[in-house]
């Protein structure tokens, strides 16, 4: 303690190379950032790929924000699950939910502790406060820890002693234009920003965000069984064991096999769309609050409070409707140049929020049970064979008759059935999501040599920084989402605690810099984990730089991962820690082989005319017992190559990157199924095989666990950016990602879930005509393969232009920008199952 409030209270800024971060300008390579090393360094210098969007960049954005304006940044993959909830990728292994990208605000994890992931901006500043944004593509783990697997982003915010008054910003839009779903929707988003300072020492800051609109529609109408009654000549659009992408209430757990007339089908409920049961307003109200002590010019102590409440649309394994969803967050901060230490506490409220699968599930089965809706279509088919209709005919007037009662979407009676699932927190029989966590995080970092150490680091040219951290998850059991499987009751507790220790050094005067960095973690529930990384930066001459860089990375289960209990549709997703999952791994048959082993059952009763007996008789070796076991974190190592430079009297600028990684023990989740049958009869495969042929006889689960395959990507991307006369700048950036291999692949691996190609062009100019400024871009992503447990399909490729106008008046202190992102208005989807945006335009006022 005593060396630390030494290195506090006689710090000084003597260190030429270290700027205070409210003091840095943008100048060519000249440029400081913080979060490829965690201390201030010229870009060039920086061992690892760092992507910038300032202030100036937001401006000139085309996109109504400055995280909308993420997607321009080089190697950057958008996914939006809704208007509300947006999610960046780098390198590979996209999913909505994106648990291994990290997203801080000033040095501040921004993650909702139950979800293990930023809930888009919720706890992030309006464009009011931001001062720029960092973006480490990439494994960013041995310095940031937990989950910074595929990459980070740091949002820095403004300084309230340097950037003092009111501001006012008032964003008013429209969406949904020329859209059949619906009419044209209106957007707005109000935004104020306060900052004041008392003397020179004691400063305050205040922000409040308001935002509505209405969500892009998820309706994907697209098959995803079309061939399970291909044996009897029944495909898509005819298929009556369909199972439509957005919609709900027909996936393959409410599907039974029928035998009618001695064939057998297999029949699906009928579901609802998801913007049938789901409400598609937006809202979010964002804030927070700071109080900024200046101990002594360089030593600031901060507390700040930040809040949100919103409802949005989210995407995980299902689609869910958050309502008064709500997070905050309390920060205590102590930062100098040479120590920063942070203490701060998230709090999770999932509000009102549902499944939107479960609630068109029940309201499906609160009209009419399964046993009774099946038996009424079993016997209408047959009334009507035996009338003479014909098989599509009888599958037709069996479905109508079935669904006699059905409500429907806009009635009354509808309307009360989504109110009372909505508040029954049982996915077998409602649809309430009803989650209480809470994130618990302390970390210090020094820079031993620059005070304390300072003759060391003048006799050795070493700089030394070391680091601490500690993080600790409580999730309070709700019976549904999260049980303690003590019986107890007693919240659950998931907790790690690591360090790190970096030291760089700097060679032939300055021009060869070579950096060393080792991490240790420990987990409660896995052994001690050590991630390295080595890197260094050669100036080939003033202006051009290479670097090179070799690391780990790893991820530790989130909550969700390692503790969940979900009944959900007949199917029991549970964690992959043992104390969730004992016993389960041990007596489970992979769902694969039993889709495989009923597919041949129905080829040969209804094709070769075998009786059921036989059938399973015949096919039960295509049975697999489950292979997998429980939850081990998973990994990554990774090489960088990469160079900047600047050519044509610095009016050129080139960043180029290319990478290499392999992962191994790749989370992911495995169905599989119990038998019910007696503990001697589990080895009997005779027994197995007739239970797992009748669904009654089975327990079904969805199991987190580790893939087998290790997973070779590579990729890289270039970036362009060319400064004309009379302010004009003409850029471009292209990336490339590509799964290179696989060895022993088990079919378990995270699916890649990422566009070979992203390009992105733009041409802008500030003072386009005196105060006049415009840019317009455009954005082109290849189509690729989207796989996940609710929907495969291939994401049809993008092309997408943005544009605006932007006008500043400088007697009012103001500016007034009128854009447009997808100018053309074609709608696309960045993600199967995700909802199709269309053309968003807007009218911005800045006071």
């Amino acid at each position: 303690m005593l060396h630390l409030l030494t290195c506090l209270l006689l710090t000084a800024p003597t260190d030429s190379t270290i700027i205070p971060i409210d003091t840095l300008r943008k100048r060519d390579l000249g440029e400081v950032v913080v979060t490829a090393s965690r201390v201030p360094e010229n870009i060039r210098k920086a061992p690892v790929s760092v992507e910038l969007l300032d202030a100036q960049q937001i401006r000139l954005s085309a996109q109504p924000s400055y995280f909308d304006a993420l997607e321009n940044l080089k190697g950057v993959q958008l996914l939006t699950s809704s208007l509300g909830f947006k999610v960046f990728n780098t390198r590979g292994f996209a999913n909505p939910t994106n648990v291994r990208f990290v997203q801080l605000v000033d040095g501040i994890d921004s993650q909702a502790p139950h979800i293990g992931a930023p809930v888009a901006v919720a706890l992030a500043p309006s464009d009011l406060d931001i001062e720029r944004v960092e973006l480490v593509p990439g494994a960013a783990s041995v310095l940031y820890g937990l989950n910074a697997l595929n990459g980070l982003a740091q949002i820095i915010t403004k300084d309230p002693f340097a950037a003092t008054g009111l501001s006012v910003s008032q964003k008013t839009g429209v969406n949904h234009v020329n859209n059949p779903l619906t009419r044209t929707k209106g957007f707005s988003e109000t935004s104020l920003r306060y900052a004041r300072t008392v003397g020179t020492r004691l400063a305050f800051k205040l922000n409040l965000t308001y935002q509505r609109g209405y969500d892009w529609i998820a309706r994907d109408a697209s098959d995803l069984s079309p061939s399970v009654n291909a044996t009897l000549g029944l495909l898509a659009p005819n298929n009556p064991g369909s199972d439509l992408v957005n919609n709900y209430g027909d996936e393959p757990a409410n599907r039974r096999t029928l035998t009618l007339n001695g064939q057998r089908y297999l029949i699906s409920r009928t579901g609802y769309f998801e913007n049938d049961v789901a409400d598609l307003g937006l809202s979010n109200l964002r804030g927070d609050a700071g109080v900024f002590w200046r101990i002594r010019p360089t030593v600031t102590l901060a507390y700040r409070y930040k809040a949100a409440t919103l409802s949005t649309l989210y995407q995980r394994t299902n689609r869910f409707r958050f309502d008064d969803y709500r997070l905050n967050q309390n920060v205590l901060s102590l930062e100098s140049p040479s120590v920063q230490v942070r203490v701060y506490r998230t709090s999770e409220n999932t509000g009102e929020a549902y499944n939107i699968r479960s609630m068109a599930e029940n309201i499906e089965r609160s009209y009419k049970p399964d046993n009774q809706w099946f038996s009424e279509f079993s016997g209408q088919f047959l009334g009507s064979i035996r009338a003479g209709q014909s098989v599509q005919q009888a599958l037709q007037t069996a479905r109508g008759v079935a669904d006699a009662g059905r409500p429907q979407p806009g009635t009354d009676a509808f309307a009360t059935q989504v109110a009372r699932l909505r508040d029954t927190n049982n996915w077998d029989v409602g649809a309430a999501l009803r989650v209480r966590s809470w994130l618990y995080h302390a970390e210090g970092q020094i820079d031993l040599t620059r005070v304390s150490w300072a003759d060391f680091r003048q006799r050795t040219g070493l700089s030394v920084q070391v680091g601490f951290d500690y993080r600790r998850y409580v999730v309070h059991p709700d019976g549904n989402y999260f049980i303690n499987p003590d019986g107890s009751g007693r919240d659950l507790v998931y907790d790690k605690a690591g360090g790190f220790v970096q030291a760089s050094r700097a060679f032939l005067g300055d021009r060869f810099k070579l950096t060393g960095a080792l991490r240790a973690d420990k987990n409660r529930y896995f052994d001690l984990r050590f991630n390295p990384r080595v890197a260094a930066t050669f100036a080939l001459a003033e202006e051009h730089t290479v670097r090179a860089s070799f690391q780990t990375g790893y991820r530790f289960p989130s909550l969700f991962e390692g503790f969940s209990n979900v009944n959900s549709g007949g199917v029991k997703r549970v964690g992959g820690l043992p104390i969730m999952s004992q016993g389960i791994f041990e007596n489970a048959w992979l769902r694969s082989s039993i889709d495989a082993f009923q597919v041949a059952i129905n080829t040969d009763v209804n094709v070769n005319k075998l009786t059921t007996t036989q059938a399973v008789t015949k096919n039960k070796s295509l049975l697999r017992r489950n292979p997998y076991t429980y939850l081990k974190p998973e990994q990554v190592s990774s090489v960088e190559l990469g160079y900047k430079g600047l050519f044509a009297q610095k009016k050129l600028y080139l960043d180029i990157d290319a990478y290499h990684n392999v992962y191994r023990n790749f989370i992911a989740q495995v169905e599989a199924y119990v038998p019910k049958v007696g503990a001697t009869a589990l080895n009997n495969l005779d027994s197995v095989a007739f239970a797992l042929n009748d669904r009654s006889r089975q327990d079904r689960y969805r199991l987190w666990t580790n893939s087998k395959t290790r997973v070779f990507n590579y990729g890289g991307s270039i970036g362009v950016r060319y400064t004309l006369t009379k302010g004009w700048v003409v850029s471009g950036n292209a990336s490339l990602a590509k799964l290179s291999r696989t060895d022993r692949g088990d079919g378990l691996e995270e699916a890649f879930n990422t566009p070979r190609w992203i390009t992105n062009l733009g041409l802008a100019n500030p003072t386009l005509w005196g105060r006049l400024g415009a840019s317009v871009s455009y954005r082109y992503q290849s189509a690729f393969l989207w796989q996940s447990a609710l929907a495969t399909a291939t994401v049809p490729a993008i092309h997408t232009f943005d544009g605006q106008l932007s006008y500043v008046l400088p007697k009012l202190n103001a500016s007034v920008k009128l854009g447009g992102t997808n100018l053309l208005n074609r709608y696309y989807t960045t993600f199967s199952a995700g909802p199709s945006v269309g053309g968003f335009y807007y009218l911005t006022l800045v006071l």
